[in-house]
């Protein structure tokens, strides 16, 4: 291996490069100074203004360098939004996911460089690998760019201004290496809890969500059908939650649209007589142009820079239904007292015990001007979405298409990947292998949300992340990659399915994931072909196939002899010994084996 192409290389060059401040205009620039200071692998930015003027500021660059690393190089790189992953290569990145940060919410990449958020990995040889990350998001958003010769960490400084004499404290970063990849993430999670202890709920969820069966169409009967069902039948699935469709538009959450006859309360009341938990969708931080809470309250949203609300599908995506959007700001004192009561009523008056909080991502939306005008968009999301903790009490908050980093210690579950929506390979593979690369946040960061398990494609056409409208097909597909994808997650068990309808025997693979373990798989690389589960009482692997043909699949087991169980089929298979020979996995589907010493 060529030194240029080590580990030890790239972080002194990582330590020697250069630190910069872009301005908006030059003037006063070279007054404006950038500090690091090291403590073995964290790294501490500032900067600080030391002249007579105001500054305003565009970017901190903590780093920039030429790597000298092979075009090659796989990297790894998290998104803004949940949304977005990036693969690949340093020369050919690769979009993990459908909708990416630059393209559906057109978040600028600085100088054009392909950019990942919050934390990017590097592997340079097959058992080196560098891992670059924040350790916490307070306030800018972090940023790391690169192509085939340029490395680039910045903050976003928004154009916030630098007053004379002032300093900021950036967000840490850290710069760690090592053989394998979940380790440097488990240094990663243990350096964020050290800023954002994670925001605790023991009991991971279970539950049914109506809007992969219905969508936003979904009526009290529908809710009510499901609820006598799953409690006669699997009252393990703890709550029963109401998505997108019971309020007349986006923003005025606590009025009821006419899918529900206008009266939610007795279905949440009946979700609650059979011994379940109700459950419900709000998306706290958008309101649609034709709702109450715009009309009334102009000024409770971002502004655009003549002081009117900002459409947010002038800078980014406008929504996926009853748009364009607007934003209400989280750093306006009304809106945080708005956001308090709202989710107070949901809480205490309307007994809801979780909340799937949805579109989050607009609250730290880019491109506005807010109340407080030295805040940043991340400092408006987490004061956001700190009233919402104050109103939603003990109560379980998902976060779902929601900015990860700043969402640190914010949310009891982040979803891990977009929506299951699509029925075809395709779609399913990729939005598995997104759920799964993000295996090290469970049970560190939050519990992951791997999305529903379906086990029939959806009968009626809902729509995605992005605006796109799905239609479920009518032929059977494996539904066997899906649920060991859920069960090596080690999150959340929520189905999807119209379950009255469901026949029992459909339903083993369902049963099979409950309870949830709490524990994900830890897998040997990217290739996430065997991950491994290991309990106090047994080991468990989950085997994928995620190409287009046949393949081999060996595993090899824990030291003496194991009573191999099919979880997914239900099958006992026998007593095996020091590996077991899977055969050939047909394309697109999984395997999860228990083993136990027999």
């Amino acid at each position: 291996m060529k030194d240029s192409q080590s580990a030890t290389f790239l972080i002194a060059a990582i330590k020697s490069s250069a630190a910069a401040v872009v301005c908006r205009g030059s003037a006063h620039t070279a007054n404006v100074e950038v500090d690091r200071r090291w403590h073995g692998d964290h790294c501490q930015v500032s900067v600080s203004n030391h002249g007579s003027m105001p500054v305003a500021i565009e970017e901190i660059v903590a780093f920039d360098l030429r790597h000298r690393l092979d075009g090659l190089t796989q990297v790894y790189g998290e998104g803004f939004t949940m949304l977005g992953q990036l693969g690949g290569t340093l020369a050919e990145p690769v979009d993990l996911s459908y909708y990416t940060d630059r393209k559906l919410h057109r978040i600028p990449e600085p100088e054009d460089l392909r950019t990942a958020y919050g934390a990017l990995l590097l592997r340079l040889a097959e058992r080196q690998r560098v891992l670059l990350g924040a350790a916490s998001s307070h306030r800018f958003a972090v940023r790391f760019s690169y192509d085939s010769e340029r490395l680039r960490v910045s903050y976003d400084g928004e154009g916030l201004i630098l007053r004379p004499g002032e300093s900021w404290q950036l967000d840490e970063l850290v710069v760690l290496s090592g053989t394998d990849r979940e380790p440097l993430f488990d240094q990663l999670a243990t350096a964020i809890a050290a800023h954002h202890p994670r925001l605790v709920h023991d009991v991971i969820p279970t539950g049914w969500c109506s809007w992969y069966c219905f969508g936003p169409e979904v009526t009290a009967d529908d809710v009510k059908a499901n609820t006598r069902w799953i409690a006669q039948n699997l009252p393990e699935l703890r709550y029963v939650q109401i998505d997108d469709g019971y309020q007349p538009w986006m923003g005025d959450w606590l009025d009821t649209g006419e899918a529900f006859g206008g009266d939610v309360f007795s279905v949440l009341d009946d979700i609650r007589a059979h011994g379940l938990e109700p459950a419900i969708w709000v998306a706290p931080f958008i309101a649609s142009p034709e709702s109450r809470v715009f009309a009334e309250h102009p000024d409770w949203m971002v502004q655009d820079a003549n002081g009117k609300p900002l459409r947010s599908d002038i800078p980014g995506f406008g929504g996926w239904r009853q748009g364009p959007w607007y934003v209400l700001d989280g750093t306006h004192p009304d809106v945080q007292e708005h956001l308090r009561s709202v989710f107070t009523t949901m809480r205490r008056e309307w007994g809801c015990t979780y909340f799937k909080l949805d579109a989050t991502y607009w609250g730290a939306i880019h491109g506005g001007v807010h109340h407080d005008r030295d805040a940043t968009r991340i400092e408006a999301y987490r004061r956001g979405m700190e009233a919402v903790l104050r109103g939603t009490g003990d109560a379980f908050v998902l976060g779902c298409n929601h900015p990860l980093w700043p969402s640190l210690g914010l949310i009891h579950g982040s979803r891990s990947s977009m929506d299951v929506i699509a029925p075809d390979w395709e779609h399913l593979g990729p939005v598995s292998r997104e759920t799964l690369l993000r295996n090290w946040q469970n049970g560190r960061l939050w519990w992951n949300d791997p999305d529903v398990l379906m086990l029939k494609a959806p009968d009626v056409a809902v729509v995605d992340q992005a605006g796109t409208t799905h239609t479920g097909d009518a032929g059977s597909r494996d539904t066997t990659l899906r649920a060991a994808t859920v069960y090596a997650s080690g999150g959340s068990v929520i189905s999807g399915d119209d379950l009255h309808q469901a026949a029992p025997t459909s339903l083993t693979q369902l049963e099979a994931l409950l309870p949830p373990v709490g524990v994900a798989a830890s897998f040997q690389d990217e290739q996430l072909e065997i991950g491994i589960t290991t309990l106090p009482d047994a080991t468990v692997f989950s085997v994928f196939n995620w190409t287009d043909d046949p393949a081999p699949r060996t595993i090899q087991l824990p030291p003496g002899k194991q009573l191999l169980t099919d979880k997914l089929a239900g099958q006992t298979i026998g007593i095996h010994e020091h590996t077991y020979d899977l055969g050939v996995l047909p394309p697109g589907t999984a395997v999860v084996l228990e083993a136990r010493p027999a």
